[in-house]
């Protein structure tokens, strides 16, 4: 038994755990769980806790169920929602098949198959994500409208305000279960509110977003409200993304970082940077995964619907921040297509793979947009050759179905089932008689 296992084995006692919740997700980003009692975590770190993988999402076929979570004792914690006394733990799972080899459906597999292919070039991928969500009053009835929880808008400080103190209780519960925050503040959109995470590496980072978005759902039960990730839930307002600064670095020097060149970004980068933007129509199907991620892209309100790249501008797919002298280690590129409801280790595998394409085969960087790319006519767009995102879930499917890149990168398995789950999304969402329509029609036809 290894020093992180005789670690959590001691700690559970000294605490007086009573449960410890083994995680992991199903291949759209749904978190699963499975409490075991103390007295056999053991057992689960030597062999695993077995368990019908045919029945979670996407994981594997009905006549090969068997799977096996393995807990990573790395990733041990203490849940604060559950009390001092006789409280509950949480680790996350790698998931195996019977004979111990890494399942190739388990979507945090997906992510390290993608970090050890850039670990084998040198590289370590760092991620920092922004992640945005809204507070409504809670929902009674569905057909009702949405009632978010003030009326505040950017950066407003509400005085005793219930976002304010939703904040500092999240903050304060994810802190105290190691995730470090940064910055947060309320959002563009009534009830809107942002919380970035401190940047880490990017198998940490896609952790501590699933114990985010559950963190957050646990203090809106605490606190008598709703909190939804849902990218578009209301459309006269802000969709909610989770823009995602990323960088690679060379043991502890930032590999983006060029003193003297434009934007002090290294040819590294910027053929980063290029692979992100010709494969970006290939992953939006796995970046923006719902129906709904599409209304938030064609939106508007910062939502980029383009696929270009620029020093600071925020209509861009691709922004670079603004230079600080001082601080070439923090040299990065953000990447605002991103959702809140993106299964992030699938999401950061594919973005990683992208801009290790433009690495690998040398991909020359377009010139950047320095306009609002909203505000160009499509023949301006065209002429400076900025192409569109996809527009639906349909379209992205059918552009990441040719993806070669996507394939690769997620494996057949995770890649057959995402086409399969979103074609079937796709299908029932068409077969909808919407409201619009009916307003609109009914009354004339």
């Amino acid at each position: 038994m290894d020093r992180q296992q005789e670690f959590v084995l001691r700690t559970i006692e000294e605490r007086d755990v009573r449960f410890v919740r083994l995680w992991f997700t199903d291949v759209l980003g749904v978190l699963k769980s499975v409490a075991v009692a103390p007295a056999e975590l053991e057992g689960a770190f030597a062999e695993g806790i077995g368990f019908d993988g045919s029945a979670i999402e996407g994981l594997t076929r009905v006549y090969e169920a068997d799977m096996i979570a393995k807990p990573d004792p790395a990733t041990f914690q203490i849940l604060p929602w559950r009390g001092e006394r006789h409280g509950s733990a949480r680790m996350f799972c790698d998931i195996e098949t019977p004979d111990g080899e890494p399942s190739l459906a388990d979507p945090r597999n997906v992510l390290k198959r993608a970090l050890a292919k850039a670990n084998a070039q040198g590289f370590t991928f760092y991620t920092h994500p922004e992640i945005e969500f809204y507070l409504f009053e809670p929902l009674a009835d569905l057909t009702l409208p949405l009632v978010p929880i003030d009326t505040a808008g950017y950066f407003d400080h509400v005085p005793r305000g219930t976002a304010h103190d939703f904040r500092r209780a999240t903050i304060t519960m994810l802190e105290s279960m190691g995730i470090s925050v940064e910055f947060s503040h309320h959002e563009a959109g009534p009830g809107q509110n942002e919380i970035d995470l401190r940047y880490a590496d990017a198998l940490t980072t896609a952790d501590n977003i699933m114990t985010f978005r559950t963190v957050v759902k646990e203090v809106a039960l605490e606190q008598g409200v709703f909190a939804s990730f849902m990218p578009k839930p209301m459309a006269e307002f802000p969709g909610s993304g989770m823009h995602t600064h990323l960088s690679l670095f060379e043991g502890d020097r930032n590999a983006f970082y060029e003193a003297g060149a434009e934007y002090q970004l290294s040819k590294v980068a910027r053929n980063f940077i290029a692979g992100v933007l010709r494969h970006a129509a290939e992953i939006t199907a796995v970046t923006n995964q719902y129906v709904n991620s599409y209304k938030r892209l064609w939106g508007g309100a910062e939502a980029p619907s383009y696929i270009c790249w620029g020093h600071n501008n925020r209509s861009a797919l691709i922004r670079v921040p603004m230079y600080k002298p001082a601080k070439g280690q923090s040299s990065r590129v953000e990447f605002r297509g991103l959702d809140s409801a993106a299964n992030p280790y699938l999401a950061y595998a594919v973005l990683l793979a992208a801009g290790l394409a433009g690495i690998e085969k040398g991909y020359e960087l377009p010139d950047g947009a320095e306009d609002d790319v909203w505000e160009l006519t499509p023949a301006e767009r065209r002429a400076l050759g900025i192409e569109p995102l996809p527009s639906s879930l349909d379209e992205a499917i059918r552009v990441m179905e040719g993806s070669e890149l996507v394939a690769e990168t997620l494996g057949e398995h995770v890649f057959d089932f995402v086409l399969r789950n979103k074609r079937l999304e796709w299908e029932e969402y068409r077969s909808q008689v919407t409201p619009f329509e009916l307003h609109r029609f009914l009354p004339v036809l």
